[in-house]
């Protein structure tokens, strides 16, 4: 089963920093833990990171649901310059409901010069029937909120100005 949430925003900064910021960051200062969620510390294996096919280790502090350390792998799927990012999340080093992956989405469309419609789609993929209620509120309650903190963390960085992590 897939559960697909979107939250969607505007933001007022360049095309290319609405673009390039949530994926070419630092994820530590993007992803930075909420409730259950532990806080993302660094990524290693990240060379090629933002090129189709590229992959990087992730890792974050311990929380009530993760020792830390390596958490999880992310994949650059696609990317259309200035469009559309798509990556996916998997390898999940603790049990996560039933979840085997996560798809992300950061679709972005220029409305005039300097605003720009932001798009955030994640689908949460789960292969454990007996937990689908479950998965259910974890989507649509805590993983939407999230999402929205995140879209958050992301705009500030866009907004500053500040140096990407990844060329």
């Amino acid at each position: 089963m897939q559960f697909c949430i979107t939250v969607s925003s505007i933001f007022e900064c360049s095309l290319e920093r609405a673009f390039k910021t949530p994926m070419l960051c630092d994820v530590a200062r993007v992803h930075t833990g909420f409730g259950l969620m532990p806080r993302i510390t660094h990524a290693t294996d990240d060379e090629n990171w933002g090129v189709p096919g590229s992959t990087k280790k992730v890792y974050a502090a311990s929380s009530l649901t993760q020792k830390g350390g390596y958490v999880s792998r992310d994949s650059v799927l696609e990317r259309i310059e200035n469009k559309y990012w798509k990556i996916q999340v998997d390898d999940f080093q603790s049990w996560m409901l039933g979840f085997y992956k996560f798809t992300g989405e950061w679709k972005t469309t220029e409305l005039q010069p300097g605003r720009v419609q932001v798009d955030y789609t994640y689908t949460l993929h789960s292969n454990a029937p007996v937990f689908y209620p479950l998965a259910w509120l974890f989507a649509h309650g805590f993983w939407k909120t999230y999402m929205k903190r995140v879209m958050e963390n992301v705009r500030k960085m866009a907004y500053s100005g500040e140096p990407l992590l990844y060329p």
